[in-house]
């Protein structure tokens, strides 16, 4: 009974608007309280709870990826790709594809991706005539590969609830993310025939390597970072704020487009949105105490034993479930959430636990699209200045993308594992 009580009080204030982390801690103590739980041990537990090293990436990875967008990195990087395929047949809508999967290998973040390859390929995808219901469509669905492609923030959260390494974790979201982003390339250049969505004027080819060293920088970033994780000399966590170092460097002293007041503007923005997510990861983590009380992951876990499904079965309907979830919740809010209950079922199902990462970050990326609370919907309105129903309009087409593109992945696992052995 307590627990039917804390999940409606969870979703009521969820549609009332109120901030997810305190939806969490409201409902959570409710439940703790109604069983008769000591509640001395609620804020101990929250603290400990964020005292992580592997936690520490994730105010490392916002920051420079803000760093990135404000310091000059991605649009250097977005004119290298324009002048090497800005004139092709949706020659734009590649450019924004393959500026989102750069920037993703730095930020770990889709708003952050979704924002700052947005507010700069939108406008210029309207002046070459392209549609902006498409265009903002194209920008939201693309920024999502900001918590597929590592480093993902998602992905570290991951790591920290199942004890699985980063490093692993990030090696299995590269190929996915490469398929995904390719998918929508795909897609795109079909829109762009279709529609007669033409690209820019030609660049000539000596013309081409000027944008291209100057992007150099942004380009190597990368290579640097998630070469330094794999290569085993640093940590990810070292590396988000090697990132930083980085992209402080490169910002102030080679494109010299970090001033102090865009630092105090970074700083305030990465507080605030790391602050963010450890309230809700200290929130989540006090009702991961009230469902192990209620022993509710393992009473789960026996009644999907009982109910014979297979891992297919199972994998077709956390999907679905997810995807309902998405519509309601941050990512952070339904790793936290979930993962603890559905870990044993994973082992005992033998599902792969990197796999089934992979799984779940795609259906997150499909979350952060899917309205009514799809984050990059209200990012990219933001940025473009117009309503969410336009922004919902033009993404609508990219689900059946991530609908095709989840199904090849959970079919095929050596895409996800391949790279982690």
């Amino acid at each position: 009974m307590a627990a039917i009580i804390v999940i409606a009080l969870l979703f009521v204030l969820a549609f009332l608007r109120v901030p997810i982390a305190i939806s969490l801690v409201v409902s959570s103590i409710t439940g703790l309280f109604l069983v008769d739980f000591s509640l001395n041990t609620v804020i101990q537990k929250m603290f400990t709870g964020v005292n992580s090293t592997t936690l520490m990436a994730i105010p490392g990875f916002v920051f420079a990826g803000l760093i990135m967008a404000k310091g000059g990195i991605s649009k250097y990087l977005i004119e290298c790709i324009r002048t090497w395929v800005g004139h092709t047949k949706g020659g734009l809508s590649v450019v924004a594809v393959l500026a989102c999967m750069v920037f993703a290998a730095i930020s770990g973040s889709s708003p952050a991706t979704a924002a700052a390859i947005g507010a700069i390929m939108i406008p210029m995808m309207v002046k070459a005539g392209y549609d902006k219901n498409y265009a903002m469509g194209l920008v939201a669905a693309a920024g999502t590969l900001g918590i597929l492609i590592p480093p993902s923030i998602p992905l570290i959260l991951y790591s920290s609830v199942s004890e699985e390494s980063t490093g692993k974790l990030f090696s299995a979201g590269i190929l996915p993310g490469i398929l995904l982003g390719f998918a929508l390339m795909v897609y795109a250049v079909i829109v762009a025939h279709r529609k007669g969505y033409g690209g820019l004027e030609k660049v000539p080819l000596n013309e081409r390597w000027r944008p291209t060293l100057k992007a150099v920088w942004g380009l190597v970033m990368p290579i640097l970072i998630l070469g330094a994780i794999y290569s085993g000399v640093v940590t990810p966590t070292e590396a988000s704020f090697l990132a930083c170092l980085y992209s402080i460097i490169v910002s102030i002293f080679i494109y010299r487009e970090l001033d102090w007041s865009k630092f105090k503007q970074i700083v305030t923005e990465s507080i605030t949105t790391t602050s963010m997510i450890f309230l809700i990861i200290a929130s989540a983590l006090i009702l991961g105490m009230f469902l192990t009380t209620e022993q509710i992951p393992q009473e789960f876990a026996t009644w999907v034993s009982d109910s014979g499904f297979n891992k297919w079965t199972f994998l077709l309907i956390i999907s679905i479930a997810f995807f309902i979830l998405g519509m309601f919740l941050e990512p952070t809010a339904i790793i936290l959430i979930t993962l603890p209950i559905l870990l044993p079922i994973i082992t005992a199902l033998d599902i792969n636990v990197i796999h089934f990462a992979i799984i779940m970050v795609v259906n997150m990326e499909l979350g952060m699209i899917t309205p009514p609370v799809g984050l990059n919907l209200f990012v990219v309105s933001a940025i473009a200045e117009e309503k969410v129903d336009r922004v919902i309009r033009g993404v609508v087409p990219f689900f059946a993308i991530f609908a095709i593109v989840l199904v090849i992945i959970i079919i095929f696992p050596q895409i996800s594992l391949i790279l982690t052995k």
